[in-house]
C-alpha cells in the first residue's frame, strides 16, 4: 500500500513530528538488530508503534526512510563541523572534526553502510557537491583560518577524509581498526592544514 506522493504529508505538526522520530529510531534499531536486507515497511511500522498506513503517510518506502535517516545524520554531522570550524580554527580541532565525521553515521559496519548506501542512491555524487557547497557557506565570513583556502584546497579538506571514510565501509575485509584509522586521517589533515599555513606564510 502507498500513498501518492502529493498526498504525502510533511511532519508539520509535533505529533507529525514525533511520528517520523519514531520512524526513524526504529528503522536505526531494526538496522542494529537484524541488517539492511532484513529490514521492511512492515517490521519498521510495528517497531515505530504505526500503522503502515500512517508510515506510508511519510515516507515512500523502506529506501526513503534510509534516505531520510541518512540525510538527517549527514546535515547534523555538517553543521557540527561547521561550528567546530568557527569556534575553534586551530589544529587542535581536526580530531573532533575527523571524530565526527567517522561517526555521522552510528551503529554497525552494516548499518553505516546501508545508510551511505541510502545516500547515494538518493542522491547520487552530488550529495557531495551539495555538503560541500553548504558547509563553505555555513562558514563564511565566520571562521577566521591561518592559510588560504582556494577553492582546490577547500575541495581536498572536504573530500579526503569523506572518501577515505567512506571507502573503508566498503573495504570490510581489511579490517582496520577505528582508533588508528581516525589516528591516521588526523595525521593526513594536520599535516595538509600545517602545509598550507606555511605557505601562506612565506607567501608574505
Amino acid at each position: 500500500m502507498q500513498v501518492p506522493e502529493k498526498t504525502r504529508r510533511t511532519p508539520r505538526q509535533s505529533r507529525s513530528e514525533a511520528t517520523v522520530e519514531a520512524i526513524l529510531e526504529a528503522t536505526f534499531q531494526l538496522l542494529e538488530r537484524d541488517g539492511a536486507e532484513a529490514l521492511t515497511t512492515n517490521h519498521i511500522a510495528e517497531r515505530a508503534g504505526v500503522s503502515v498506513g500512517t508510515l506510508y503517510q511519510y515516507f515512500g518506502g523502506k529506501q526513503a526512510i534510509l534516505a531520510a535517516l541518512a540525510h538527517r545524520r549527514a546535515e547534523a554531522a555538517r553543521e557540527r563541523i561547521a561550528q567546530l570550524v568557527i569556534d575553534r580554527p586551530e589544529l587542535g580541532a581536526v580530531r573532533l572534526i575527523v571524530r565526527t565525521l567517522a561517526t555521522a553515521f552510528e551503529g554497525s559496519p552494516g548499518t553505516r553502510r546501508a545508510l551511505l548506501d541510502a545516500l547515494l542512491l538518493d542522491e547520487g555524487e552530488a550529495v557531495m557537491a551539495r555538503h560541500h557547497q553548504s558547509f563553505f557557506a555555513a562558514i563564511a565570513g565566520k571562521a577566521v583560518l591561518g592559510f588560504d583556502l582556494s577553492p582546490e584546497a577547500g575541495f581536498v579538506l572536504t573530500h579526503a577524509v569523506v572518501g577515505l571514510l567512506r571507502a573503508a565501509t566498503v573495504e570490510l575485509d581489511l579490517a582496520l581498526d577505528p582508533q588508528r584509522l581516525e589516528d591516521e586521517l588526523v595525521r593526513l589533515m594536520e599535516s595538509y592544514i600545517s602545509a598550507l599555513a606555511v605557505t601562506k606564510s612565506a607567501s608574505r
